[in-house]
C-alpha cells in the first residue's frame, strides 16, 4: 500500500470527525481543518498542497529511531495514529508557489506521560540532520538546565542507537551537542536566550507553561528571519499561569481552530476534555489521553482520579498535568476562564465621564507596587479600570521582566527614583475627581493615612476601609459572583488578570473568605483595590443607565 503511515494519519482525522474516536472539540476541529484543507487542495485559489510522499519519508524516518526508556527502551518507536496525524500535517502540507512548508509553526498541548519528550526530540534530530538545511541551528530551549535536556537528552540517546544514523549523516555526538560538520549543522540545548548570531532553523520549546515570559519563544522566532521553512515547535502540558505567555498563545491556537483568526502558518492540537465533560468519569480521561493503553494505562489513570478525589488539594494539579485542563495553583480563588470571559477590549473610562464612581486605593509600600481601581456601577452590573504604579528602580530589577514589558506598553505608571512618588496617585486622584462624580475613595489607613488626609483637605470623599476580614469578605464573594454570572466587566487588563490569578482564598470558621497570595512575588495588589471599592459601592442601590444601553455592544 503507497503511504500507508499517511493513510493512518487520514484515517485518524476521519475518525475523530466522524466521532469513532473520541475527542475534545480541539482535537476534531484540529482534524475538520486537514480535512478541509485536503477538499480544496485542487481548488487553484488554494496555495496549499499536501504532499503525500514528504509526510510518508518523514514518519518513516523518525519510526527508524528507537526508544530509548522505559519498557520499550531498544524497540522501534513505532508512531501511533495521533502522532502520525501531527507529521503528517506539519512536514506534508506545502505552499503551491515555492514548494516550501506551509506551517513554520506547531503548537501541541497534550498530558504528561503521553511520549511528547520523544516526540520534540525526533522532530530535532530531523530538522537538524535531514532536513536539507545548510548550516541548520537546532535548539532544545528551556528556562532552566534540566528542562532543557528533557529534549536534547532523548535525542541524543535516539542518535546514537539509531542503525546507521551517526554514521551515515554523519553526526559527532559529544556530551552537550551535535554536530554534522559536513552540512555545519548543530542540535543543542540552551537555556535562556540564544546568543548574538543565532539562526535557529528549528526552536523546540518544552513545557512552555513553565515560562514566565516569552522573551525565549520570541528571539527564537525572530531569529528565524533568514531561514526559508523553519519551524518553532511548542509542545507543552498545560499549567497553572494563565496570565503567562503559554496559556496566551494557547489562545492565539484556539481562534485559528475555531476560523476567529488567520494564521495559515500555524499548525495546533489540543488535547484536553471538553468543558462539560465530568472529570471524575474515568471514561472521560482516554479523550485527554491520545496515548492511552500505550504509554499511559488505565491503571495509572484510575490512581490519580482517586487520589484527586481523596485529597483537595492535589486536585488541580492532577487534572492539569493528565487532563491537561488549564487550572490555578491549587487553593486559587478565581475562575479564569470566567474572568476572561468578562473581558471588553472596547472600554473606554472617557465613556463614563461625570458617571459616580468609587475608588479602591491599595497603597503599598514605597518599594513595592500600588493600585488603584477605579469602579463604575450600573444596578448589579460593575466595570472596572485598573492603575498601578512602581518605582523605576523595582521595575527594571533583573528579575521583574513581567513589569518591563507593561512599563513598555503603557500599562503600569513608573515614577523615577527608588520608590513610588505618591505625588503621581494624588495627581491622577485629582484628573478624576474632574472627570467623574467620585462617592468615595477607599483606603486602609496603615500605608496612606498622610495621603488620605491631604487629599481630604482637597474635597475628595476618602473613607478609611481597613483590610479586615469582616471588610473584605462580603464583597470578595461579591466580586467572585460577578464573574461568574457575568456581570463584570474589565478592558482584559493583564495586570489586573495576572494579579487576579495570583489571589488564594483564605476561610474561616464562619466561611468569611479573606484575599491571600502564596508567594511574595505574586501581587494581588490590583484586586484588593477592587474588593475595597467594590465594598463601598455595594452599599450604593441607586439605579444607573448602562453604558452598555447606551452604546450598545462592540464587537472585535
Amino acid at each position: 500500500m503507497a503511504n500507508p503511515r499517511v493513510n493512518r494519519a487520514n484515517r485518524y482525522a476521519r475518525d475523530v470527525d466522524a466521532g469513532r474516536i473520541d475527542a475534545c472539540r480541539f482535537v476534531r476541529l484540529a482534524c475538520q481543518r486537514h480535512l478541509d484543507d485536503l477538499a480544496r487542495e485542487r481548488d487553484k485559489s488554494f496555495p496549499y498542497r499536501f504532499d503525500r510522499k514528504t509526510a510518508e519519508q518523514y514518519c518513516r524516518l523518525v519510526e527508524q529511531f528507537p526508544h530509548v526508556k522505559g519498557k520499550w527502551a531498544g524497540q522501534p518507536f513505532l508512531l501511533q495514529p495521533w502522532q502520525l496525524f501531527i507529521l503528517c500535517c506539519v512536514f506534508g502540507w506545502k505552499r503551491k508557489s515555492d514548494g516550501l512548508r506551509r506551517f513554520r509553526e506547531m503548537y501541541v498541548e497534550v498530558p504528561r506521560k503521553n511520549g511528547k519528550s520523544q516526540l520534540s526530540a525526533a522532530i530535532g534530530l530531523l530538522m537538524a540532520f535531514v532536513d536539507g538545511e545548510p548550516g541548520a541551528e537546532v535548539y532544545s530551549g528551556a528556562t532552566s538546565e534540566k528542562q532543557a535536556w528533557e529534549v536534547f537528552r532523548p535525542a541524543r540517546l535516539m542518535a546514537e542507537q539509531a542503525d546507521g544514523f551517526k554514521d551515515d549523516i554523519p553526526v559527532d555526538i559529544r556530551a552537550k551537542a551535535m554536530f554534522c560538520h559536513r552540512t555545519a549543522s548543530k542540535f543543542e540545548p540552551l537555556i535562556g536566550k540564544p546568543g548574538d548570531g543565532a539562526s535557529p532553523h528549528c526552536a523546540i520549546i518544552d513545557e512552555y507553561h513553565e515560562h514566565q515570559t516569552p522573551d525565549l519563544y520570541d528571539t527564537m522566532k525572530t531569529g528565524m528571519g533568514a531561514r526559508t521553512q523553519p519551524l518553532q515547535v511548542v509542545i507543552t502540558t498545560a499549567g497553572t499561569n494563565i496570565s503567562g505567555p503559554c496559556y496566551d498563545r494557547r489562545g492565539h491556537v484556539v481562534k485559528v481552530l475555531e476560523g476567529m483568526t488567520d494564521d495559515d502558518t500555524l499548525f495546533g492540537i489540543i488535547f484536553t476534555l471538553d468543558e462539560d465533560d465530568d472529570w471524575t468519569n474515568l471514561k472521560n480521561w482516554r479523550k485527554a489521553n491520545p496515548n492511552y493503553g500505550v504509554s499511559v494505562f488505565e491503571d495509572f489513570l484510575a490512581d490519580r482520579l482517586r487520589e484527586a478525589k481523596s485529597q483537595a488539594s492535589r486536585q488541580n494539579i492532577i487534572r492539569c498535568k493528565h487532563l491537561n485542563q488549564w487550572l490555578n495553583a491549587n487553593t486559587a480563588w478565581m475562575n479564569m476562564v470566567a474572568w476572561n470571559k468578562c473581558a471588553d477590549k472596547t472600554l473606554s473610562m472617557d465613556d463614563f465621564s461625570g458617571r459616580p464612581c468609587w475608588i479602591g486605593l491599595d497603597l503599598a509600600n514605597k518599594v513595592d507596587i500600588t493600585a488603584m481601581v477605579i469602579l463604575f456601577r450600573d444596578g448589579d452590573t460593575y466595570t472596572a479600570f485598573g492603575r498601578y504604579y512602581l518605582a523605576e528602580e523595582t521595575v527594571w530589577l533583573p528579575e521583574n521582566t513581567h513589569y518591563q514589558s507593561w512599563a513598555q506598553e503603557e500599562r503600569i505608571i513608573v515614577t523615577p527614583g527608588a520608590v513610588t512618588d505618591f505625588e503621581f496617585i494624588k495627581e491622577d486622584l485629582r484628573s478624576m475627581a474632574e472627570k467623574f462624580d467620585i462617592q468615595e475613595v477607599a483606603y486602609d489607613p496603615w500605608q496612606a493615612a498622610q495621603l488620605a488626609s491631604e487629599m481630604d483637605q482637597e474635597g475628595l470623599p476618602m473613607v478609611e476601609m481597613r483590610q479586615t476580614v469582616l471588610n473584605m469578605s462580603e464583597p470578595m464573594k461579591q466580586l467572585e459572583a460577578s464573574v461568574l454570572s457575568g456581570d463584570f466587566w474589565f478592558t482584559g487588563d493583564p495586570v489586573l488578570t495576572w494579579m487576579a490569578s495570583n489571589v488564594t482564598a483564605h476561610f474561616d470558621a464562619k466561611d468569611n473568605i479573606y484575599p491571600r497570595k502564596d508567594r511574595r512575588e505574586a501581587k494581588i495588589d490590583g484586586i484588593v483595590a477592587l474588593i475595597m471599592a467594590m465594598g463601598r459601592a455595594m452599599l450604593n442601590q441607586g439605579p444607573e443607565r448602562s453604558i452598555y444601553e447606551e452604546r450598545g455592544v462592540l464587537f472585535l
